[in-house]
């Protein structure tokens, strides 16, 4: 039984990397509680909670795509070094 890598396709990544951060969203909550207790508004919570969310979001995708195209140089680069030594036995064999 051959050994089977598990990949994953670009959009379970991305959803997976958006919904696994959270850093962002909790900076965001722990910046606005003081900054809304002050200002007796519950707009700075707004704010500061979707703009770490959307922080969170865009740092996940980001991660992802850069996974996958280190993923994609890698393929190229396996496929290539296979493509030289295909050539290179085919050349050692006509001489």
């Amino acid at each position: 039984m051959g050994s089977e890598e598990k990949v994953k396709h670009i959009e379970e990544c991305s959803v997976a990397n958006a919904l696994g951060t959270w850093v962002f969203s909790v900076a965001g909550a722990l910046l606005a509680i003081p900054v809304g207790i002050k200002r007796k508004s519950l707009a700075p919570l707004v704010f500061y909670g979707t703009t770490g969310t959307m922080l969170d979001i865009i740092m996940g995708i980001t991660a992802c795509e850069r996974e996958h195209a280190e993923r994609q140089i890698q393929l190229l680069e396996s496929q290539a070094s296979n493509t030289d030594a295909t050539s290179l036995a085919s050349a050692e064999d006509q001489s």
